[in-house]
């Protein structure tokens, strides 16, 4: 099967499964454009795929993703065009992976943060390394919580407790995000991606129509709950690229300075 999306994003076939491997491992996987825009695009790829009936989503190397390049939100300051097709495709994600019909097993290889963290949560079952942790700091660096965690973490655990993490932008470790219920279970590292992969290939196993009918339904609560609050949210994100808290953040990460 040809990739499409390489070098940045991998995609593999193994039988019915399909790997997808986000595939910047010297920058931890954090997504510039080239990432970002085949992040978008690959579901519906797979989707046309009569053979596919289940993906693992993983990461190459030492994170699963460390969230945003920091050069690339540097780009966006600046560049108005460019921050509003980002912002667009933020949104285009999270649709993608809401109303994607195979069942999608995150598994978690290392730090997942910003948007790493966004592609677990919009995932239909974490497997999580036991060295790994989740945060979502957008906050943190000056950026409204658009695409993942306002949207999203309030359906996963308790709004006071996603309220704390995400005002915090705390890193949350691998038996935590079990326990406030964003990681389905801790795998030892070594085996993750042979625990997901076996996992994958039992719900490729399963019938495909009821498995996919019964996702969609399920799915619809998570359609009408963030509708409304991810364009809210991602409209403020914009915004926020203005401020001159996020810039500074940023300017602060690319010079290696340390607060």
């Amino acid at each position: 099967m040809t990739d499409p999306f390489a070098p940045e994003l991998l995609l593999e076939s193994r039988g019915p499964v399909r790997v997808v491997t986000l595939n910047r491992p010297d920058a931890l996987n954090a997504a510039d454009e080239a990432l970002h825009d085949a992040l978008v695009a690959v579901w519906g790829h797979i989707a046309a795929d009569p053979d596919a009936r289940a993906v693992v989503l993983t990461g190459n190397g030492r994170a699963f993703s460390a969230g945003g390049d920091m050069d690339h939100l540097h780009a966006l300051q600046s560049d108005r065009v460019k921050r509003r097709r980002e912002i667009e495709g933020a949104g285009a994600l999270v649709s993608a992976l809401v109303s994607f019909p195979l069942p999608v097993v995150a598994a978690v290889n290392g730090p997942a943060v910003g948007l790493g963290c966004s592609l677990a949560a919009c995932s239909d079952i974490v497997l999580i390394a036991q060295s790994a942790y989740l945060a979502d700091p957008h906050v943190s660096i000056g950026l409204t919580a658009a695409d993942g965690g306002a949207p999203a973490w309030p359906l996963l655990m308790s709004m006071l407790r996603a309220k704390e993490y995400l005002y915090t932008g705390d890193r949350i470790p691998a038996d935590q995000a079990v326990a406030l219920g964003l990681a389905n279970r801790v795998v030892a590292d070594a085996d993750l991606l042979d625990e997901a992969e076996k996992l994958a290939g039992r719900l490729a196993a399963q019938p495909p129509q009821a498995l996919q009918s019964t996702k969609r339904a399920l799915n619809m609560h998570v359609s009408r709950a963030i509708a409304g609050v991810l364009e809210y949210a991602l409209a403020e994100e914009f915004q926020s690229f203005d401020t001159p808290e996020h810039q500074a953040v940023v300017e602060r990460f690319r010079s290696g300075a340390t607060q």
